[in-house]
């Protein structure tokens, strides 16, 4: 997608929103996830991804589980309960600046 950038600032409530919605995932999965509900419009990186896992995990809004997946260990990214109250946090500022975007891009639309 061109305008990434425009996605770029709700990365952490688009990772903690599908976290809220399947429990537990690791990154693969994350980003599997994203480029299947959008319809392959949206790529999440890696170096993405992962700073923003990091930094969720640092502020303590995030768990990781260690499980072994064939030869290798796969870290699981779950919400603690703080996760769990910034993320509704999160999607209501979200979906207030989505009100207020479309408000100046289309006035005439309603919601």
């Amino acid at each position: 997608m061109k305008n990434a950038q425009l996605y770029k600032g709700s990365l952490t409530t688009i990772i903690m929103r599908l976290l809220e919605e399947n429990g537990r995932m690791y990154g693969y999965e994350i980003t599997q996830k994203v480029k299947q509900l959008t319809d392959g419009e949206l790529n999440v990186t890696e170096g993405a991804l992962y700073p923003a896992l990091h930094k969720l995990e640092a502020e303590g809004f995030l768990d990781v589980e260690m499980e072994k997946a064939g030869n290798r260990l796969r870290k699981y990214y779950k919400l603690t309960e703080s996760g769990e109250k910034e993320t509704v946090n999160r999607l209501a500022e979200l979906e207030a600046f989505i009100r207020n975007m479309q408000a100046l891009v289309k006035p005439n639309l309603e919601l």
